[in-house]
C-alpha cells in the first residue's frame, strides 16, 4: 500500500475540520522531574480518536461508490467512528464486532444507523466475515488500521498536540500511545517525523497483547497467543498491521504493556484527577507513566486518552479501586 506522508496528514486535517473535535491537551502535572500531559481524545466525537481516520477515509470514497456503503470490523471504537461517519455522509454502513463488545460500544454503534453483525471473537476471523459482506454487497472495506486513509486521518491527533505546545513554548520530548493494530500509532509517527523529529515514541499496550513492543525488538511482525481475556478490549488486534509496522518499526523506540489492574487505576486517575471518562484501553498509555513504565526524567511527555467508551460498571470497578 502507498504509506501516507505528511502532505496527507495536513489534507485529512482540512477534510475532517468540519466535523471532528479539537480536542484539548490538558497539563497534569508541571514539575522539576518534568512535564506530563494528556491529549484527551476520548472528547473526540463518538468518544474515541477513531472518528478522525473513520470520517477521513469515507471522506474520500467516491461520490458513485458511496450508495452500496462501507463494511467495518472493530471491537468498538471504530465502529463507531465509521457508522457516525457513514451517517453525516449519506452511506448505509455494516460493522462486523465481538460478540462480547462492551454494551454501550454496540448500542452506541447501531444509534448511529449501523446494522451489526456479531462474532465469536475466539473462533471467528472477524476480517473474513467483513470481506464476505463486502463482496457480496459491493461496499467499500474500511479497515481498523491497515489503510493509509485511516493512519492519516489518525495522524491529525499528533498534528494538532505539536500545534497546541508550541503555542506554549514546547515541545515533546516524547509521546506515548495506545496500541492495537498500529494505526494511531503510525499517524502520528508521521506527524512527528516533520513536526517533531527528536521526538522518542512509545507504545502501550495490555499485558499478553505486547505485539508492537515485541515486534519492534524482533524487527519483524509477531503475534499474540492470546485472542481475548483483557478489558482493554480496543487493543486485542492479534498482530501489528503490515503498513502500520512498516512506519512505526522504524519509528518507535520501544513499547511497554500494563496489567488490567493498573489500566483500571489510570481510569480512576483520569476521572479523579482530570475529570475526563476513559476506558481501559484508552488508558493504558497514562498507566505506563503512572507506573513509572515511560520516565518523565526532566521531559515534556505527551500520552493519548483515546477513548471514553466504558459500560458503567467497568467504571465503577475503577472508582472502586
Amino acid at each position: 500500500m502507498d504509506l501516507p506522508v505528511f502532505a496527507d496528514i495536513e489534507a485529512a486535517a482540512r477534510r475532517i475540520a468540519a466535523e471532528a473535535v479539537v480536542t484539548p491537551l490538558l497539563r497534569v502535572f508541571d514539575r522539576t522531574d518534568g512535564r506530563l500531559f494528556v491529549k484527551a481524545e476520548c472528547l473526540q466525537r463518538t468518544g474515541s480518536f477513531k472518528f478522525r481516520g473513520a470520517f477521513n477515509r469515507l471522506s474520500m470514497i467516491p461520490q458513485d461508490r458511496r450508495a452500496a456503503g462501507v463494511v467495518a470490523c472493530s471491537s468498538g471504537n471504530h465502529a463507531q467512528g465509521v457508522a457516525a461517519a457513514a451517517k453525516i455522509l449519506g452511506m448505509p454502513a455494516v460493522i462486523v464486532m465481538p460478540s462480547d463488545a462492551p454494551a454501550v460500544k454496540v448500542a452506541n454503534t447501531r444509534g448511529y444507523g449501523a446494522e451489526v453483525v456479531l462474532y465469536d471473537r475466539l473462533t471467528d476471523d472477524r476480517e473474513a466475515i467483513a470481506r464476505a459482506i463486502e463482496t457480496e454487497r459491493g461496499s467499500t472495506f474500511v479497515h481498523p488500521f491497515d489503510d493509509p486513509g485511516v493512519m492519516a486521518g489518525q495522524g491529525t491527533a499528533g498534528l494538532e498536540l505539536c500545534r497546541q505546545l508550541a503555542e506554549i513554548g514546547l515541545v515533546p520530548d516524547a509521546v506515548v500511545v495506545n496500541a492495537s493494530g498500529g494505526g494511531l500509532t503510525a499517524g502520528i509517527a508521521t506527524a512527528l517525523e516533520t513536526l517533531a523529529p527528536d521526538c522518542a515514541l512509545h507504545t502501550a499496550e495490555p499485558a499478553g497483547f505486547d505485539d508492537h513492543a515485541r515486534s519492534i525488538a524482533a524487527g519483524e511482525r509477531v503475534g499474540n497467543t492470546a485472542r481475548g481475556g483483557s478489558i482493554c478490549d480496543a487493543l486485542l488486534a492479534d498482530r501489528p498491521g503490515i503498513g502500520t509496522f512498516a512506519i512505526n518499526s522504524r519509528r518507535v523506540h520501544s513499547g511497554v504493556s500494563v496489567s488490567d489492574e493498573e489500566a483500571l487505576d489510570a481510569v480512576a486517575f483520569a476521572a479523579r484527577r482530570l475529570k475526563l471518562v476513559a476506558e481501559p484501553g484508552g488508558a493504558v498509555a497514562l498507566a505506563a507513566v503512572l507506573t513509572g513504565k515511560i520516565d518523565l526524567a526532566g521531559r515534556t511527555v505527551v500520552v493519548l486518552l483515546t477513548g471514553g467508551n466504558v459500560d458503567d460498571a467497568m467504571l465503577t470497578a475503577a472508582l472502586a479501586r
